[in-house]
C-alpha cells in the first residue's frame, strides 16, 4: 500500500522545508523556534511515514537527497498556500486590539523607531507592538512580520509598499576626534583623516570611486559592515564617517561636518501583504509609522 501523509503532518512538511532551505538542525530550529532535538525527530518521522531518505548527512550538515530535492518545490508551494490561507484570515478580522509585528534593520530599530513606537504605544495603547530587529530581510508572506520598514523598494509579489522619502546621509565625526586632529575644510581634506568605512562590504568604496576619488580598502583606518557597530565606532573617535543627518544631529557627541559633496540619500520605504494591509490595527500602525518616519526624511 503506497505510504501518504495525512493533514496532521503539516508541521513534519514545515520541519523538512526549514532544514531544507537553512542547511542545518540548528538553523532549522532557530527559524522554527523549536528545539534541534524536536527537529531531528520530526524529519526522521517524516522520512519514516514516506520511506525514503530527505537528507544525506555528513559533518558539515545536512544535504538534500535526490528525492528531497524533488520533493522541496512541492513543500514550498504547500507553505505559501498555508500561509496564503492564514493571511486572508487574518486580514478580516476587524478588531483595533491586537499585536503588530514590525521589522526593521538593526540601525533603524535603534536609532529611528523607538520615539515613532512610544507614540503608538499613546495613541492606540490597544494595540500591542512586536519590533522584530534585524539585517537579514524577513519574508512578510511568511508572517515573519505585519510591517517592514525598509531601505530599498520592496520586490516581493503580493505586497503593498509606500515610498516616504529619502534619508538624507552625511560626513560626521566625533568631536573629540575633531578637536584633537583639526576639521576637515574641503572634500579633499578627508583623505588627511582616519576615515571609518565598511569591510566586506564595497559601497563606500565603489561610490568614491564613481566621483573620481582615489578610494580604496587602504583608505580606511577602520572598517565594518554592522550599522550599529560602525556608528559606534564613530562616536567613539575613530574617524570620519556616513551617517544619518537626523541621527549624528541628534548626538552630542557627534559633529556634521559641511562639506559641500553631494551624498546619495536611501529611500524609505513601508510593506506589508496585501491581505493583511486594511486589517485595522495593521492599517492603523501604518499610517502611525508613515508619520513619524517622514518627519526626519528629505520628500
Amino acid at each position: 500500500m503506497d505510504k501518504s501523509l495525512t493533514h496532521s503532518d503539516w508541521s513534519l512538511i514545515q520541519s523538512f522545508l526549514a532544514v531544507a532551505e537553512t542547511g542545518s538542525l540548528s538553523a532549522a530550529a532557530r527559524r522554527l523556534d523549536r528545539s534541534q532535538p524536536t527537529l531531528g525527530r520530526q524529519i526522521h518521522a517524516l522520512e519514516d511515514e514516506l520511506g525514503v531518505s530527505l537528507f544525506d548527512r555528513h559533518a558539515r550538515g545536512l544535504k538534500l537527497s535526490d528525492v528531497g530535492a524533488q520533493l522541496l518545490p512541492m513543500a514550498q508551494q504547500m507553505h505559501l498556500a498555508m500561509n496564503t490561507f492564514s493571511l486572508t484570515a487574518a486580514g478580516q478580522s476587524q478588531q483595533l486590539e491586537g499585536s503588530v509585528r514590525i521589522t526593521a534593520s538593526v540601525f533603524a530599530s535603534h536609532h529611528l523607531l523607538p520615539a515613532i513606537l512610544a507614540h503608538i504605544r499613546v495613541e492606540e495603547p490597544a494595540i500591542q507592538l512586536d519590533l522584530v530587529a534585524t539585517d537579514a530581510t524577513e519574508n512578510l508572506l511568511y508572517r515573519e512580520a505585519d510591517i517592514a520598514v525598509r531601505m530599498y523598494r520592496p520586490e516581493q509579489v503580493d505586497l503593498i509598499s509606500r515610498y516616504l522619502g529619502d534619508v538624507p546621509l552625511c560626513f560626521c565625526a566625533a568631536r573629540s576626534y575633531l578637536d584633537r586632529v583639526g576639521r576637515p575644510e574641503k572634500p579633499e581634506d578627508l583623505f588627511d583623516h582616519d576615515l571609518v568605512g565598511f569591510d566586506a562590504n564595497e559601497q563606500i568604496i565603489t561610490k568614491m570611486q564613481e566621483k573620481g576619488w582615489p578610494a580604496n580598502r587602504g583608505s580606511f583606518a577602520t572598517r565594518c559592515d554592522l550599522q550599529s557597530a560602525y556608528w559606534e565606532l564613530i562616536r567613539a573617535g575613530c574617524g570620519i564617517g556616513f551617517s544619518q543627518v537626523q541621527v549624528a544631529e541628534a548626538d552630542p557627541l557627534v559633529e556634521v561636518l559641511p562639506l559641500d559633496v553631494e551624498i546619495p540619500v536611501l529611500p524609505v520605504w513601508l510593506a506589508a501583504p496585501q491581505a493583511m494591509r486594511q486589517t485595522p490595527r495593521i492599517r492603523r500602525v501604518w499610517d502611525l509609522l508613515a508619520e513619524g518616519l517622514r518627519s526626519g526624511l528629505k520628500a
